[in-house]
């Protein structure tokens, strides 16, 4: 077969692409580049003359709003992927079984009713970029910044400015192998679930509150939502970070400076202490215990009032349980060298018996509650008011609260007084008992009982449980040809390919227990489904076939049709024959020619195609003949659909034509009425009421009936095939990516979750689904199937 040359611009003779040369069709049906378009002369307003045919058609000076020629895109992109390939053509298809190829193993599966449940916190994935590190002396931790304005949906007034500096705290890890890269791709949000799905029931009910308080109380840094770094695999909880020096600056400040504190600044500290009774109390009152607090845990916002730092504090918690796991083992746990932090003994207690350390606390009776940081919030401000000397005194006294845990002498730590009560203590030294007119507050606190609250620690933890490089199969049996979708989470899938065709795929169809194929060389090939073997071919046409469907009826049948308007019927079962049953011809118009869409309706017995001529044939499947011809659209017919009673019509203007099977007249128009430039549509797909419209710029716009419900951006580039099989969504086109989605059953709050996508070397021009299995047509000549294991 000769080599084909490129199509090209009648006017500057360059190769039709998608960057510079892009293809654009004017309302006579002629096809001229963009770039020649904008030099043409006017010679009317608002009009252009053809270069082709030489007519004066409508043109209003903005070659984008012209639908792209799609057809001319595909083949291009054929004769670009077979310049490229270097392997020797084939004339014949295999006689032996084809290889397979096994996706790398990936661990990490998740639930859409986990991704329902957190969605709303989870940020955009191009939002926040790590910049820094954080320093053991401030608290340790992860700086990040704000790439563009983002709004949180769950709290008005929450709110992420371009610029801002963000604390970042790490609560899992996404667990792939490298090499599961270059086959299947999880998704931003999928990989955010996974992590989430990974944490037990009671860490997520511990995260959730945490995340909830932060927003209900005042003068805490808030969590805005979870957020994945591509880099270092880890999906983290974006907090609020304060501007100002936190109260370990303003420590080291005052340690520079000589004598003691006077009569003014300790009651300063009493103001401090002050506040910060009423934040913890607010977070006590909440469920939240910290337990351990430090210099760093404090900041200032811009009026100087004290403010809790959430990430300071779970950082701080990270490295506190190593420095205590490792103090354990060293018998001394030194915990206040840089950052100053005291932590109550019963955390202490609370730490080394969740590192699981066998303790014999004897004695000991300890009780994690509100009273847990009122020693900790007191040994900060008593360091505040003494200096280091008081580190002196504090260190040996935790140390021997690990060795009464060793020698089974025991301790005490349950009977503490409440906060109220420093709160009253710190208000004493700002004003004299006597002056205060305020109300005594009664000591009528109860106190938590064990398990009640949620320790702030425990956060600490989740890392650790989330980060599990588990064996392949160890959770998960695999299944035998499972669903493909089900199996791509837990990276049971397989790819075999299926080598014949010569030229770019355009058609894929499933029927009678085969696959047929349609493809740029005039060939309809016919594949086994038991074992993806070549079985026959069809040959009967003389152009390039451009669509094809299977007619499951009395009789199957296979039907194809080309670019010169040439309908070829096949006797669909075995034996098959090398001729058609039947050919049928359009009339030809020397302006317009070509079928780009078909499909079937079985309860009519018609056939419909869809072509260049702008024009809806419906052909009865009875006598062969032309029942009616659909007019309406401005432009070429590029998908057909049946579904529901109704055929829908798509087509480069933009719009889909609903239209009714029982007299064929027009029922609706969806998208006539939505501003902005035309967005061609390249494919289609219906599912009972929903409807399904992939577009040439890369958007799939799903409707229910005659209401948009969703607008989805999956592709970078024309949508030239979508198929959907109960709750999964599969899409390809010209970004040579299979794009996997999960859409929800609640018309109402209709969902399109993306799962992941699929890496191919090629343009994807065909979908289809059958049994668990998609099928994928290329436009490098080849067909791949995945499968699960």
């Amino acid at each position: 077969m000769e080599e084909a040359e490129p199509p090209e611009c009648p006017v500057c003779l360059q190769p039709y692409d998608a960057v510079s040369a892009i293809p654009r069709v004017l309302t006579c049906g002629h096809t001229t580049c963009e770039a020649c378009l904008k030099q043409l002369p006017n010679p009317f307003p608002n009009t252009i003359r053809c270069t082709v045919c030489t007519l004066l058609v409508k043109f209003l000076n903005c070659p984008s709003s012209l639908p792209k020629n799609l057809d001319l895109l595909h083949f291009s992109s054929a004769l670009q992927n077979r310049h490229r390939t270097k392997e020797k053509i084939v004339n014949s298809p295999s006689p032996h079984p084809p290889g397979t190829k096994h996706f790398p193993p990936t661990v990490n599966s998740w639930s859409y009713e986990v991704y329902r449940k957190w969605k709303k916190w989870i940020l955009p994935e191009d939002c926040i970029s790590i910049v820094e590190f954080g320093s053991e002396s401030d608290g340790g931790g992860v700086c990040g910044t704000v790439l563009k304005y983002f709004e949180s949906d769950h709290v008005i007034g929450s709110v992420l400015k371009e610029g801002e500096t963000v604390g970042l705290f790490v609560i899992g890890v996404f667990v792939e192998d490298q090499a599961n890269s270059k086959y299947f791709n999880s998704s931003y949000e999928s990989r955010i679930a996974a992590v989430l799905c990974r944490m037990k029931e009671e860490d997520k009910t511990q995260l959730e509150v945490i995340l909830c308080a932060s927003l209900r109380v005042n003068n805490v840094g808030k969590a805005y939502g979870f957020w994945y770094n591509e880099d270092d695999k880890c999906v983290y909880i974006v907090f609020e970070k304060f501007k100002s020096p936190n109260l370990n600056c303003v420590l080291k400040q005052k340690e520079s400076e000589e004598g003691d504190l006077s009569t003014d600044e300790i009651r300063g500290m009493a103001m401090l202490g002050l506040e910060a009774c009423e934040i913890l109390s607010r977070l006590n009152s909440e469920g939240l215990i910290i337990g351990f607090l430090s210099a760093s845990s404090f900041g200032f916002d811009d009026f100087g009032r004290v403010c809790i730092d959430l990430s300071k504090i779970l950082n701080t918690g990270t490295r506190l349980n190593m420095a205590v796991r490792r103090g354990f083992k060293d018998s001394e746990v030194d915990l206040f060298q840089e950052d100053y932090v005291f932590i109550s003994p019963e955390m202490l207690l609370h730490f080394l018996v969740k590192d699981g350390f066998d303790l014999d606390l004897g004695k000991s009776r300890y009780e994690v509650g509100s009273a847990s940081d009122v020693w900790s919030l007191a040994c900060l401000l008593v360091r505040c008011i003494v200096g280091k000397s008081f580190l002196e005194e504090i260190e040996p006294f935790l140390n021997s609260v690990v060795n009464g845990t060793k020698d089974k002498t025991g301790c005490d730590y349950s009977d503490r007084p409440v906060i109220t009560e420093l709160w009253r203590c710190m208000r004493e030294l700002i004003i004299k008992p006597q002056f205060d007119t305020g109300l005594v507050l009664k000591q009528d606190v109860k106190k938590e009982k064990s398990g009640q609250s949620v320790v702030l620690g425990e956060l600490c933890y989740i890392v650790e449980k989330t980060d599990i490089n588990k064996e392949v199969g160890e959770d998960v049996e695999p299944s035998v040809d499972g669903d493909v979708a089900e199996s791509m989470s837990i990276g049971q899938v397989k790819c075999t390919e299926m080598k014949g065709h010569l030229d770019c795929i355009t058609g894929l169809a499933i029927g009678g227990g085969f696959l047929f194929s349609s493809s740029y060389d005039k060939i309809v090939r016919v594949w086994s489904l038991q074992d993806f073997t070549h079985v026959h071919s069809f040959k009967g046409h003389d152009h390039r076939i451009t669509a094809l469907v299977f007619v499951d009826g009395a009789q199957q049948l296979c039907i194809s049709g080309d670019n010169e308007g040439v309908i070829c019927i096949w006797e669909a079962n075995p034996p098959f024959s090398e001729l058609p049953l039947k050919k049928l011809y359009e009339a030809k118009d020397w302006r317009y020619s070509g079928i780009h869409a078909m499909a079937v309706s079985g309860t009519t017995q018609h056939l419909y195609t869809g072509g260049g001529d702008k024009l809806v044939k419906a052909w009865s499947l009875q006598d062969y003949t032309i029942s009616c011809s659909m007019s309406g659209h401005k432009s070429v017919v590029s998908s057909l659909v049946v579904s529901e009673s109704v055929l829908f019509s798509g087509s480069w203007d933009g719009t889909v034509r609903l239209w009714s099977l029982v007299d064929h007249s027009p029922v609706a128009v969806l998208g006539q009425d939505i501003l902005g430039n035309v967005a061609s549509v390249s494919s289609l797909c219906a599912d009972r009421h929903l409807l399904f419209v992939g577009h040439e710029n890369g958007s799939i716009k799903i409707w229910h009936n005659d209401v948009l419900l969703k607008s989805i951006e999956t592709h970078k580039g024309a949508v030239f095939s979508i198929c959907k099989k109960g709750k999964w969504l599969f899409s390809g086109g010209w970004d040579k990516t299979i794009s996997v989605q999960e859409i929800s059953e609640d018309v109402l709050e209709m969902e399109a979750t993306p799962i992941g996508s699929i890496a191919c070397n090629s343009t994807i021009t065909a979908l289809a689904y059958w049994n668990g299995k998609i099928f994928v047509g290329q436009a490098d000549r080849i067909i791949k199937v995945y499968h699960g294991m």
